[in-house]
């Protein structure tokens, strides 16, 4: 096609999977004038980031908002056309309401600083909306300092980092070594805000007492460039990408198992499809889970050792137990709604230590009142999201076990009606998706939302690099790096689309 200029010899690429990353890494490739084709293992695209419908509601069952839209905007409009002109993106105000144990509520307005520090002085008092201020402002220096190099750029080594002007500097903002949890306590003693900022860690699938502190740029992200909702639900983004690469001459295999990413003399000649049939590639990118790729998509040798091992040493993130549920009549309940349990901690000892579910959990309720999502008026479709353990039957946590699906969502049911909310009489659908569902739809192991988690000081060093030890294998997606998450999704699609054109013209 004339209107792609290549701007060197084009490549003949394969990307193993159809989630965003590979959606966003197909496209961009496929505008510089390479041959690209996606083989997926499911019969859909967009991997986690789904909107489904059942019985006429339909449910965000991944991503149910989208932060730093602008990562989206930028990959579209570098790719052939705006997203403005493909998807209606809309705030999401107000951004979330908390509600605590004993009632107190919060609620957070959209896009403004002022409006958060001003909710919560009336609801907390003054000093506690000083200590958000506050708060909020080192999130800003954080973002500031790792933007450029931890999560824009291309995360090769930690020597990497010792080597900019700005090191000392960005090392003390960043507070590596000093939980989120710790540096919390440091600037506010609130419960209720301490219970906020420890929601981010679950974010990435993380516990806030391990997680490292610069998780706090979430906070800061989520505020300064808003909740947004994408109408007709999250799962139009990655339709829209599908439309974006077919235009762009990208040849969409779905229904193709990848079994094995092929390596001759450390550097991959393609791969071969569970029907037997063998796709060579000059490159492959591999947006699948990277404990699959390295553990079994590719024979283990010497040269992926090291990956193996910072894989291994990595806790995997939680995982996720929810509930859709289509109700009749209106709620007075927002977009997005979390409810806090007294005792927080107890969710975290449940989820790593004990690994059973949670007794007592955080909430999370998405309820995007978009009348694009239920076929009658006059009804609401829940996604209801609780932390939960990974499904790992070998250290006691078997979501399969018989009835311990529909015990748990009676037990959240009962809980919510506790606080009040009246569902069982308005029901008309409700769906169970545990961590073990989880894990058969999306192949992530033990249904790992994240891949690993964020516990640890050197948790982004466990993360699996964008560029693999393997030649011309390169790793996209939420389990490398920079991370989980819609936007961080899209900026590993960049900066593996740049890895792969520097070294095409080498």
């Amino acid at each position: 096609m004339s209107h792609h200029r290549p701007t060197s010899s084009p490549k003949k690429i394969v990307v193993v999977g159809a989630g965003v990353g590979g959606l966003s890494a197909a496209a961009r490739l496929a505008k510089k004038g390479h041959s690209v084709a996606i083989y997926e293992a499911s019969n859909f695209v967009g991997g986690k980031c789904r909107t489904e419908w059942i019985e006429g509601y339909a449910f965000d069952t991944g991503p149910s908002l989208l932060t730093l839209p602008a990562v989206y905007r930028d990959l579209f409009l570098k790719t052939g056309k705006r997203l403005e002109h493909i998807l209606t993106l809309q705030p999401v105000d107000p951004s979330f309401t908390y509600i605590f144990h004993d009632g107190t509520t919060l609620v957070f307005p959209n896009l403004s600083h002022n409006g958060t520090v001003n909710a919560i002085s009336e609801v907390l008092g003054s000093a506690a909306g000083a200590q958000w201020h506050a708060l909020l402002q080192r999130a800003e220096s954080m973002w500031g300092s790792s933007r450029e190099s931890f999560i824009e750029g291309e995360l090769r080594s930690p020597l990497q980092l010792l080597r900019r002007k700005s090191f000392f500097r960005d090392v003390a903002t960043i507070a590596p070594f000093t939980s989120l949890r710790k540096l919390t306590a440091s600037y506010t003693d609130n419960p209720y805000l301490q219970k906020i900022v420890d929601r981010y860690a679950t974010y990435t699938g993380s516990d806030p007492r391990k997680v490292p502190a610069v998780l706090l740029t979430i906070a800061f992200v989520e505020e300064a460039f808003g909740a947004w909702h994408i109408q007709g639900g999250l799962g139009s983004l990655p339709q829209a990408l599908e439309k974006r690469v077919t235009e762009l001459g990208v040849a969409l295999h779905l229904n193709s198992k990848v079994s094995r990413i092929n390596v001759t003399r450390g550097r991959t000649t393609g791969i071969t499809l569970e029907t037997g049939e063998i796709v060579d590639a000059d490159v492959v990118v591999a947006n699948a889970d990277a404990q699959l790729v390295y553990n079994e998509l590719i024979e283990p040798q010497r040269k992926t050792r090291s990956a193996r091992r910072a894989l291994s040493r990595a806790t995997p993130s939680l995982s996720g137990f929810s509930l859709l549920l289509g109700l009749r009549g209106n709620s007075n309940l927002g977009h997005h709604t979390v409810y806090f349990p007294e005792d927080y901690d107890d969710e975290f000892d449940a989820i790593f230590d004990r690994k059973e579910p949670v007794p007592n959990p955080a909430i999370y309720i998405c309820n995007p009142r978009d009348p694009e999502m239920v076929k009658k008026a006059d009804s609401e479709s829940w996604f209801v999201l609780i932390n939960a353990p990974r499904h790992e039957p070998a250290s006691g946590c078997d979501w399969n076990a018989p009835g311990l699906k529909e015990k748990y969502a009676e037990h959240i049911i009962d809980l919510l009606e506790s606080r009040g909310l009246d569902i069982r009489s308005r029901l008309e659908v409700c769906e169970i998706r545990t961590p073990a569902d989880l894990e058969n739809r999306t192949n992530a192991p033990g249904g790992s939302i994240y891949g690993t988690s964020s516990n640890g000081a050197r948790s982004a060093f466990l993360r699996a690099k964008n560029r693999s030890s393997i030649r011309n294998l390169y790793c996209v997606g939420g389990s490398a790096h920079p991370g989980g998450g819609l936007p961080l999704v899209g900026i590993s699609a960049e900066i593996v689309a740049e890895a792969v054109e520097e070294n095409v013209e080498r």
